[in-house]
């Protein structure tokens, strides 16, 4: 029988990330916390249901775990978006590295940026808070009025002047979605994805984008410290979801509820989910 596209893609993604940014150190995950007995627990269970890591002598620097995890990321929903174009038609990217001042939405923060060059007392006054640069972006490039008017004459030069959709207005390309990238998660990491998601929130004009986190996080509870509460991202997703749940039923009952109470309140997903909402 031949088995859905988006589980082959899962299976990639899960490929690359066992190849790179988790890789295993005397038995134990690199995203297991070694301090911590249950997350090296879960850590090891959960890893071993998905494939085999590498085994090293020492797990790879912190920076250069995330950057791989961030292109894995990038990988699996690019090639899920090339899937799915049919639901969503358009021309669609997903990058790494760009600030959000390239986006339409948010193209005002360049000369914010500017004047705050220019000005001491307004640096002083504005920050850098605002000067984002999500681990990666969905974006839409704008369309050209032939691509428009294909199957009837909808524009020309003196209607629909301002709409970002049009190339011929000079815009921009929209920020279709931010995707923060959390291999694991601590305290500090928690409060930089919240952060980064209120200025999203608060610094848009026009549609706010989707605002989601991933990651391979094995605690429950330091899941929920970034899942858990509305107002800021749409949803968080783990990256091997249905193997979590599978390795908390054998383990751990009791933090078992608190993922399903995540899953069940929509704040946690599998990363499967995850091209499927973006088309929405």
């Amino acid at each position: 029988m031949m088995l859905p596209w988006l589980l082959e893609a899962r299976r990639k993604f899960h490929a690359e990330c066992l190849a790179g940014p988790i890789t295993e150190t005397k038995g134990v995950p690199s995203i297991a916390d070694v301090s911590n007995r249950p997350s090296r627990e879960i850590a090891t269970a959960l890893v071993a249901k998905i494939g085999a890591s590498k085994s090293h002598a020492a797990k790879p620097a912190g920076q250069t775990a995330g950057a791989m995890f961030e292109t894995a990321t990038q990988n699996f929903v690019a090639s899920c978006f090339a899937q799915l174009l049919h639901l969503r038609p358009g021309s669609f990217a997903v990058e790494k590295g760009q600030a959000i001042s390239q986006f339409y939405q948010y193209s005002h923060l360049d000369a914010l940026r500017s004047l705050a060059i220019e000005n001491k007392e307004l640096r002083t006054l504005l920050g850098t808070d605002y000067l984002i640069k999500p681990d990666v972006v969905v974006l839409r490039r704008p369309e050209p009025d032939a691509s428009i008017n294909r199957q009837q004459l909808l524009v020309d030069d003196t209607v629909a002047r301002h709409t970002a959709l049009r190339e011929a207005n000079g815009a921009r390309a929209t920020l279709h979605a931010s995707i923060s990238c959390k291999l694991t998660i601590r305290s500090d990491r928690v409060q930089n994805t919240r952060s980064e998601a209120l200025n999203l929130v608060r610094n848009r004009k026009g549609r706010l984008p989707h605002i989601v986190a991933v990651t391979a996080e094995p605690t429950p509870s330091r899941i929920a410290a970034i899942a858990l509460g509305t107002g800021d991202m749409d949803c968080v997703y783990h990256f091997a979801l249905p193997e979590l749940v599978e390795t908390l039923r054998e383990q751990d009952r009791e933090t078992l509820e608190l993922v399903e109470t995540m899953i069940d309140g929509q704040r946690l997903r599998d990363i499967a989910d995850l091209p499927l909402d973006l088309i929405i």
